[in-house]
């Protein structure tokens, strides 16, 4: 470490405190900034803001612009803010302000919250394991290295602003690229049944089926091990998405599937969020289905599984089936509606197999694009891992440093 840095404790570089406790409402004089306040990015949300009354008392809690608060518990343990003081606000009590006593920019601090050193410390220092706790006395031992001049302090912001700045971009870009990628997958799925499906003599959905059956209307209990449960975040869009399912005993997988036992082939429909997704059971897989999900069982000699899974899945199939759909914040197909869809006339087996071996040449090339966006944004979270770490190793360059 260069000599013109130190290493201190927070405990004695900053004093601590902790925020007001209040009956919060949806109006009042000041916006009370809770925990849950605060996203992963350690930036203040908009979302469902929350007003304390004016009073003496909360008044001695007022923020001021760039104030640094840390949450002591929950899911955003240990996650720092620097407030922007966009309107009158007081932090909550479940929040820890750090109020430095030396020349330090509190931005950097807010930086180095995001490093890998930080969060090593975090949860070294933090109690519960269920729920981490990470109070004012645990904050007071991590270990903070700085410069001493404050001039070096905000060129490192200034620096780490401007790669933070274009790392993120960079991520909204590749973002841009996988949501294009995605229409145009849909796009050319929709042209691969145009004009192969016909509507002169248009069938219904359940004409074309064995047996279209809805799901128990309740919630069937889960353990550790046992058949998957399908519920509707389960069913992807051809492909049934098995990490972190919830499973289902034998005893429940044969109470659950009494109107229907699902078989290698059949279709599972979610009928809400998302609504109208479809995905097909892989051979010798057991499943049970979950609430708001429906068993489709084409007639093997008038249509294929996977065929009819990718046509229902088209963008104007989609249309016509969510046209129907009910609620005012989470669309819901309701079983006769879904029963009575117009399919249309289909073409004959082998027609819908080269159809097959073409919707499987487009999902390669999808698949091999998110493997790529994804490998992308993983590199850009590790260089910001990088940047980071160099930061606060003083190892940021006097020509970089310079520049600002």
């Amino acid at each position: 470490m260069r000599e013109d840095w130190e290493i201190k404790s927070l405990g004695e570089i900053a004093s601590v405190a902790y925020g007001f406790t209040d009956k919060a409402f949806v109006e009042g004089e000041y916006r009370y900034v809770r925990i849950t306040d605060i996203d992963n990015n350690g930036e203040l949300t908009t979302e469902e803001k929350k007003y304390v009354q004016y009073s003496d008392e909360a008044k001695n809690f007022l923020l001021e612009d760039e104030d640094l608060l840390m949450a002591r518990t929950g899911a955003t343990f240990a996650k720092v803010l620097l407030h922007q003081n966009d309107e009158p606000s007081i932090f909550a009590s479940y929040l820890i302000r750090i109020d430095f006593n030396e020349e330090i920019a509190n931005k950097l601090y807010w930086y180095f919250s995001k490093s890998e050193n930080y969060w090593e410390q975090a949860i070294r220092l933090s109690s519960g394991s269920a729920q981490p706790h990470f109070n004012g006395a645990a904050l007071k031992k991590v270990v903070f290295t700085y410069p001493k001049s404050l001039t070096e302090q905000k060129q490192i912001v200034a620096i780490l602003d401007q790669a933070f700045a274009a790392i993120d971009q960079a991520k909204v870009n590749i973002e841009k690229n996988s949501q294009n990628a995605k229409e145009l997958f849909d796009s050319s799925l929709e042209s691969l049944f145009e004009g192969v499906v016909k509507y002169e003599n248009a069938s219904t959905l359940n004409e074309i089926c064995e047996l279209i059956v809805d799901c128990e209307h309740k919630t069937a209990p889960t353990q550790d091990s046992g058949n998957p449960s399908i519920r509707t975040p389960n069913i992807g869009k051809g492909e049934l998405i098995l990490k972190n399912v919830r499973r289902v005993s034998e005893e429940t997988y044969s109470l659950w599937t009494r109107r229907a036992i699902p078989v290698g082939g059949d279709l599972i429909m979610a009928r809400e969020a998302p609504a109208g997704n479809v995905a097909i059971i892989p051979e010798n897989e057991k499943v049970c289905l979950g609430q708001r999900t429906l068993l489709i069982r084409p007639k093997k000699t008038i249509i294929s599984s996977l065929f009819l899974t990718y046509y229902l899945l088209t963008s104007s199939v989609q249309k016509r089936l969510l046209s129907k759909s009910t609620g005012a914040t989470v669309q819901h197909v309701n079983m006769k509606d879904i029963r009575n869809l117009k399919i249309g006339e289909f073409p004959k087996l082998s027609i819908q197999r080269e159809i097959e071996n073409k919707v499987q040449s487009l999902k390669d090339k999808a698949y091999s694009l998110d493997v790529i966006y994804e490998k992308r944004k993983i590199a850009l979270e590790e260089l910001k891992k990088s940047i980071l770490q160099k930061a606060f190793a003083g190892e940021l360059t006097g020509e970089e440093l310079s520049r600002r």
